[in-house]
């Protein structure tokens, strides 16, 4: 993509209404910008890096087994009626009205839809288990909306539902999204830690939520020094399998958010015990009945006796985790984004566009690493080299590449890494074969 033909407001001042790193940051690279309180508009730039981060959810709820679907929006008040939750619930949910004077709302989760979908089409137990997931706009109405999409109205969430004959069959579905969760954000450059957690309105007895430290998380944590070393994928996942090993592994090593935590109680010694501020990035509950009774969610047991299905949810915040990586992976200079949710994989910078020399070199290149499949956003225009090379630093690609007129007069592109501010001189060539290892 031409940088002189995409749609990219860059700000070079501070936005005033700003509080945090991540919502500075994705104003000032032109990601997103404000429709109303809490509610925002994704840009070119974010909204690539938020179905960069959306597809590496699909794809390990996929391989764990959960099943996409679709569900909209808005959705009946009756079916909360049913469950119980629709007094309850509270001004975060926004209720609706329609033409008809049916009492509809802008759905804040969906336990309630899809047990109203699975008791309408699953009548045996021989049809369980089964885990049905979608990623889909909410909604809740919060009395103070701020930082930017890490606390908005409007959010993309995943959310997953899973149904089982006994308590045991929803231990291994659970055990499932644990593992499902803990490869998500490894792959996506952070490092979440699970810790139990209240239940809070979704109800049920057993509850984790995933908790990456940055410095400006919201709240603080506390967690054994071994977490900081753990390698999440370099275990081998057999999800037909018993995972309660792999799960009694990563809850044995001590985590827990400061609600949690008793200094007198804690099994960690002070010397390896590591306080920092978190971020939540995902939350799995465990209710059990809670909903399939009240909504009559029955299947046929195998002597044909009547069973309410045992239920859990879990949930990932989407749109927060494009947020939630910005607080983890950035610098003074602007974000720096780990290879698989960035945007694109490289910058190329053309230092003179004035120079038909160096447009004719930048432009081949560009060729090249397009028929390579590498992913590259090339400045083009007309601008200063301290400009472009303030945009690109901003936006925070992993790569930049960079042709001049010195270093064509050598044969030479200087290819920068963000991340760790390294600059090597290749050849053309030798760039095109270093990024496409890549």
């Amino acid at each position: 993509m031409r940088l002189s033909a995409y749609f990219l407001p860059l700000l070079r001042e501070n936005p005033s209404e700003a509080q945090i790193v991540s919502h500075r940051l994705m104003l000032r690279a032109g990601m997103i910008r404000q429709s109303s309180a809490g509610i925002y508009s994704w840009l070119p730039l974010g909204l690539r890096v938020l179905k960069k981060v959306e597809q590496i959810v699909r794809e390990e709820q996929d391989a764990s087994g959960a099943l996409e679907v679709l569900m909209p929006t808005i959705q009946p008040a009756e079916l909360w009626q049913e469950s119980g939750r629709y007094d309850d619930y509270g001004k975060e949910m926004l209720r609706i009205t329609d033409r008809h004077e049916r009492a509809m709302l802008y759905g804040p989760t969906n336990e309630e839809q899809i047990t109203d979908i699975f008791r309408q089409s699953v009548k045996s137990y021989r049809d369980l288990p089964r885990n049905l997931y979608h990623i889909q706009w909410k909604f809740r109405d919060e009395v103070r909306p701020r930082f930017g999409v890490m606390r908005g109205r409007e959010f993309l969430m995943k959310d997953a539902y899973s149904f089982d004959l006994d308590a045991a069959g929803a231990k291994r579905s659970y055990n499932r999204m644990f593992v499902a969760y803990l490869r998500t954000f490894a792959r996506m450059g952070l490092k979440a830690i699970p810790m139990r957690a209240d239940t809070g309105p979704i109800g049920g007895d057993l509850s984790h939520e995933f908790i990456i430290l940055a410095e400006t998380g919201e709240s603080q944590v506390f967690c054994d020094k071994a977490w900081l070393d753990a390698d999440i994928l370099a275990s081998e996942i057999d999800y037909a399998g018993d995972l309660e090993p792999f799960v009694e592994r990563w809850t044995r090593l001590y985590a827990a958010t400061d609600e949690k935590h008793d200094a007198k109680a804690c099994p960690v010694a002070e010397d390896r015990l590591v306080t920092a501020r978190g971020i939540e990035v995902g939350h799995i509950f465990y209710f059990g009945t809670k909903y399939s009774k009240p909504m009559g969610a029955v299947v046929a047991g195998p002597k044909g006796e009547p069973i309410a299905v045992e239920m859990g949810s879990y949930g990932i915040g989407v749109s927060r985790l494009v947020g939630a990586v910005i607080e983890a992976s950035h610098d003074d200079a602007g974000i720096i984004w780990p290879e698989s949710v960035a945007p694109f994989t490289l910058g190329l910078v053309n230092l003179r566009a004035a120079d038909a020399r160096c447009v004719a070199a930048a432009d081949a290149l560009y060729a090249r690493l397009g028929a390579a499949g590498i992913e590259t956003l090339y400045d083009d225009r007309d601008e200063s080299p301290g400009a472009k090379f303030a945009a690109m630093d901003l936006i925070g690609l992993p790569y930049q590449l960079v042709i001049g007129p010195r270093g064509l007069d050598k044969g030479l592109v200087e290819l920068k890494e963000r991340k760790t501010g390294r600059k090597e001189e290749l050849s053309p060539e030798a760039a095109l074969n270093r990024l496409g290892g890549k």
